[in-house]
């Protein structure tokens, strides 16, 4: 897969800020869509603080690496099947984290049975497809266009 591609899709998708703020679902958050947790030095710093760029870097190096891993956890050939079907993958665990994205077992269902279609159909049967409905609406037609 195009890692460079993945990182210009997320970085478009997420928006980039150098300081934390509440997300759509009002989880503090910061960078490039990162999910402040206990573990991280922003935990528990006020809306509006300023996070350093080598740090918003650094956290998005690392949420690409976890969120591949989670990918090939998830999907034992991840790296046959289709890259754009992979690139799509990736944007939604990188979105939603694994625990949200293994909820949507129909969907994975489908990508291991190769019907795309039936893969973005069940992408827009979400609460995150409302959520997020002109990310998600991109990535189903995207879906729906790969290669049978």
């Amino acid at each position: 897969m195009n890692i460079d591609k993945l990182r210009e899709e997320l970085a478009s998708d997420e928006g980039c800020k150098y300081e934390v703020y509440l997300d759509h679902l009002g989880l503090p958050t910061f960078g490039i869509g990162h999910l402040i947790t206990k573990d991280d030095p922003e935990y528990g710093k006020d809306v509006g603080s300023v996070v350093e760029q080598s740090r918003v870097q650094s956290a998005f190096n690392l949420d690409i690496t976890v969120t591949l891993e989670d990918c090939q956890r998830l999907y034992k050939d991840f790296n046959d099947l289709p890259e754009e079907v992979q690139l799509i993958i990736a944007n939604m665990m990188f979105n939603l984290g694994r625990p949200r994205y293994s909820k949507f077992r129909k969907h994975i269902q489908a990508v291991m049975d190769g019907n795309w279609q039936e893969s973005a159909n069940q992408m827009r049967d979400s609460r995150w497809y409302r959520q997020v409905t002109n990310r998600a609406e991109r990535l189903c037609k995207r879906m729906e266009e790969v290669e049978v």
